[in-house]
């Protein structure tokens, strides 16, 4: 006679501990600068404008005391969702960090566990009583936010906002069979002349850094003398900013400063930022008798081309805008969003801010359509 001996029971798993904190302190982001940086490595959205180098330096030189609110989420006391975001208002409104300056807005979420990360970080958000709101510009359609905010129980709102274009990371010389029969000759005829023109080019060291990037500038301010440059580009605020955030992030590989010489002259300089995604040709000065011999544009891309190449990236974000010399390569585009939210029930703030964004983009739509001319003269104006 036998007796069937039970098996010993499993022991239970431990329940995962999921904890949610609003932390509005100036020096927040300094004291998670470790998590941060760790959990960007961990969420695949995560572009060069979510690295915490970028938003740690950008909050030095334009952050205002007491507008901080950064909204964290952790699992078993890991790090697993973030948004750093700042007040915009006495009413409890709030904005991305970044203004005018990033390309994208996000968060981060751990891609381990990303949907429950983004409910979490979505019941998290402070917008509870019905004068709050959330604004955020530059949003790619496959941002992670899309997903918190498919969470939330408020209201969210979906305006256009800037187009970014890319192009496929190949060989400059593949790019050309992008274009037509004509355009493409002359581009040829173009990289023909870079190649035999000498011009050296390096990337600038980590150590070398801090240089290259105020020679950029000083060349940037040349480039664009006779037909404005962009008003902030000239302040100190941004050249310490651009400074120290590519400094951090190029001793990384999340950045690289292209320096070209011709003649020996430092004539051009060119700065690509990088995430596994894309690398984005950000910024770039040339000096304007460059011109007069070669094709900048052709120049500074067969560069960042060769960069992101190299890194295994697939794409060569032109980031927003539709300039000229970007339109000619024919590069590939999707527009950014701009999104309005506000809490569960009604929401006032909300709404008010959504109808201002309304009647902006209306008003732009006109001056595309019926005053081109009027539009092309404030762009001007605002950049003087």
């Amino acid at each position: 006679m036998t007796t069937d001996t039970p098996a010993p029971a499993r022991p239970e798993a431990p329940a995962e501990v999921w904890t949610a904190e609003v932390d509005r302190g100036d020096d927040a982001l300094d004291r998670i600068a470790a998590e941060w940086d760790a959990l960007a490595l961990r969420c695949r959205t995560a572009t060069p404008f979510q690295d915490g180098a970028w938003l740690r330096s950008w909050w030095r030189r334009y952050g205002r005391p007491g507008a901080l609110v950064l909204v964290l989420v952790r699992r078993n006391g890991r790090l697993v969702a973030a948004a750093a975001l700042r007040r915009r208002g006495a009413l409890g409104g709030l904005t991305n960090l970044g203004g005018g300056l990033v390309d994208f807005t996000d968060v981060l979420l751990d891609d381990d566990c990303d949907e429950r990360a983004a409910a979490e970080l979505a019941a998290a958000l402070p917008l509870r009583r019905p004068w709050h709101s959330l604004e955020l510009r530059e949003v790619h359609p496959e941002a992670a936010v899309q997903r918190v905010l498919a969470h939330h129980g408020g209201t969210v709102r979906h305006f256009r906002d800037s187009l970014c274009q890319h192009l496929p990371a190949l060989p400059v010389e593949e790019l050309v069979k992008r274009l037509s029969g004509r355009t493409a000759q002359r581009s040829r005829v173009k990289l023909r002349r870079i190649a035999a023109s000498g011009v050296e080019v390096d990337t600038a060291p980590p150590e070398e850094v801090p240089q290259a990037v105020a020679e950029l500038l000083r060349l940037h301010f040349l480039q664009w003398r006779e037909r404005g440059v962009t008003a902030e580009h000239r302040t100190a605020r941004f050249a310490a900013h651009l400074t120290e955030s590519t400094a951090s992030m190029a001793a990384r590989g999340r950045a690289a400063v292209h320096r070209f010489r011709l003649d020996g002259e430092l004539v051009a300089v060119s700065l690509v930022v990088m995430c596994p995604s894309f690398g984005g040709l950000y910024l770039y000065g040339a000096h304007p008798r460059l011109r007069e011999r070669l094709d900048i544009a052709g120049m500074v891309f067969g560069a960042a081309l060769d960069e992101v190449r190299a890194a295994g990236i697939p794409v060569l974000s032109l980031l927003r805008g539709r300039e000229p010399y970007k339109q000619h390569w024919r590069p590939d585009g999707l527009r950014n969003e701009w999104l309005v939210v506000g809490p569960a029930g009604p929401g006032p703030a909300a709404a008010v801010l959504a109808l201002r964004v309304l009647a902006r983009q209306t008003a732009v739509d006109v001056l595309n359509a019926r005053l081109p001319r009027l539009k092309e003269a404030l762009a001007a104006r605002g950049r003087a």
